[in-house]
């Protein structure tokens, strides 16, 4: 297969129609300006090509659309030749070679921010963002924030985020806190946040887990109740000591020693008298609270809380207990994989609120 390209003073080709499977390149047009790079050299290209890539190469090309066609340049300097010819061959080939990108990444965000080109700066973005360390993430983080790109800019966060003992050591660090301290607060102020939402997390996690532990042994008292389990039953039924262990039998067999222990505890008085009877108190409290079904429950006292509690009414925190816990319960039914999915969308809708970017410009 034919594709057009040339080659300038034995630098990187520039390829000016890619190579499609199948197809035989057409002979394009004779180019109809130039560009001037930083080494003198000149590009040639088609203006209609860099005028549909970039609305800047648009205006320049009509300012200078009075000029004799041989003698129409359009100078792009400040970065490296090779960039520049780098940055052609993807005005029109859309690529970018994952060497060149490490070459010339940073390069090329600068061209593709000043030159409006979206596709390119969004490969750039996630090309340097995985060349991120922690010797130059301080360099990217400026250069993110210079050239208006806000996911590199939170790329580099996170890594100074999660390395800030080491970035702390490195030239860049040191020359950010002598000549920009404004982005050194930036910095301080994320890492502040983010250890907040790890604590924050984990306090979520710890009382997710709680409010789980409360949920199965809801259930396990009703099964205890109901059906018996282990040397623990109905009084009108006989357990059965064949019996294997039940689905849930670690919280299971901890509330079997619990309603012995209230059984017969000599310091019962309203669970008051004994730590271990006034647990066991608050889990049949907690259980009426939940309970839907009160005229045919066999859990003891059942009955005796829904009274006291539609008498006198609760407390706003064992409200929103018993809340946490009847919607961890109602959780608890769905499908393993939705639950995880619903969970793990509320936890990057979380971090993504409070993580959003004050200023990201210089």
């Amino acid at each position: 297969m034919i594709h057009l390209h040339k080659k300038f003073s034995g630098e990187t080709d520039l390829y000016l129609s890619p190579p499609v499977a199948g197809i035989v390149a057409v002979e394009m047009p004779e180019p109809d300006v130039h560009v001037v790079t930083s080494a003198g050299i000149l590009i040639p290209a088609h203006s209609k090509i860099l005028a549909s890539a970039s609305p800047v190469l648009e205006s320049i090309i009509e300012a200078t659309q009075n000029r004799h066609s041989s003698g129409r340049k359009i100078p792009i300097l400040g970065v490296p030749h090779d960039a520049v010819s780098v940055f052609m061959q993807f005005i029109y080939s859309s690529r970018c070679s994952e060497d060149q990108m490490e070459k010339y990444g940073i390069h090329l965000l600068a061209l593709s921010h000043v030159y409006i080109v979206p596709q390119l700066k969004q490969r750039c973005t996630k090309g340097l963002a995985q060349q991120l360390t922690v010797e130059n993430v301080v360099d990217v983080l400026q250069l993110s924030r210079l050239f208006d790109a806000p996911d590199l800019y939170l790329n580099c966060m996170k890594v100074l985020s999660n390395n800030f003992k080491i970035v702390k050591k490195t030239e860049g660090w040191k020359f950010l806190q002598n000549h920009d301290h404004y982005l050194k607060l930036e910095i301080l102020h994320f890492i502040d946040e983010a250890q907040s939402r790890k604590k924050r997390t984990r306090r979520r996690k710890e009382e997710q887990n709680l409010y789980i532990e409360l949920s199965e042994a809801m259930d396990c008292l009703v099964h205890i109740c109901t059906e018996g389990c282990g040397s623990v039953g109905p009084c009108d039924m006989d357990p059965g000591k064949d019996k294997g262990p039940c689905s849930k039998y670690s919280t299971c067999y901890g509330l079997q020693l619990l309603i012995k222990h209230f059984g017969s505890c000599k310091n019962r008085v309203n669970g008051g008298g004994c730590w271990r009877c006034k647990r066991m108190w608050q889990l049949f409290r907690l259980h009426s609270s939940i309970c839907d079904r009160s005229d045919d429950c066999r859990v003891p006292l059942c009955r005796h809380f829904m009274t006291i509690e539609d008498r006198r009414g609760s407390d706003v925190r064992w409200s929103l207990l018993v809340k946490k816990v009847a919607s961890v319960k109602a959780m608890l039914t769905i499908p393993k994989r939705k639950r995880e999915d619903e969970l793990r969308m509320d936890v990057d809708h979380q971090i993504m609120r409070s993580s959003k970017l004050q200023n990201v410009a210089p």
